[in-house]
C-alpha cells in the first residue's frame, strides 16, 4: 500500500478508522500489533495512568507508519482465531483495553477486548 493510499485512511476520524478496522480484519482475519526487540508487545499508558491499552491495526503498513521513529518496534500479525482464543481472555484478565487503529494524531478508539471480539464477529458475518 503506497503512502498515497495510507494517508486518507490514517486521516479518518476515530470512528471511521474503527469501522475500517472491522471491515479489513473481518476480511483478512488478522490483527497487527507492534513488538519490540524482546518480543514484548507495545502497551500504551495514559499520562495519568488511568488508561492502559494494546494498540492494534488492520494491516502491517499502518502499524509501521505509526512506529516511524521508534527503531525497536516492528509489526507482528496475530491470527483472528488466536486473538479470540488467547489474547481476548488474557487482555480481559489483565484489565487491558484495546486501542483500535490509533491515528498519527494520537486519537484512538478504546474498547474492551470482549466488545471488540463481538464487533469483529458481527463484521465477519458480512463476509
Amino acid at each position: 500500500m503506497s503512502s498515497d493510499e495510507l494517508t486518507p485512511i490514517i486521516e479518518m476520524d476515530g470512528e471511521e478508522r474503527y469501522d475500517y478496522f472491522l471491515s479489513q480484519v473481518g476480511e483478512e482475519r488478522e490483527i497487527w500489533i507492534l513488538v519490540n526487540n524482546d518480543n514484548r508487545f507495545l502497551k500504551i499508558v495514559s499520562d495519568d495512568g488511568d488508561v492502559e491499552y494494546l494498540p492494534v491495526w488492520p494491516a502491517s503498513e499502518f502499524a509501521t507508519e505509526y512506529a516511524k521513529g521508534a527503531d525497536d518496534l516492528s509489526p507482528r500479525s496475530i491470527s483472528l482465531p488466536d486473538f479470540f482464543r488467547k489474547w481476548v481472555p488474557g487482555l480481559t484478565k489483565d484489565g487491558l483495553d484495546v486501542g483500535v487503529f490509533p491515528g498519527l494524531d494520537k486519537t484512538v478508539w478504546i474498547t474492551e477486548a470482549e466488545e471488540l471480539k463481538r464487533d469483529l464477529q458481527d463484521a465477519m458475518s458480512d463476509f
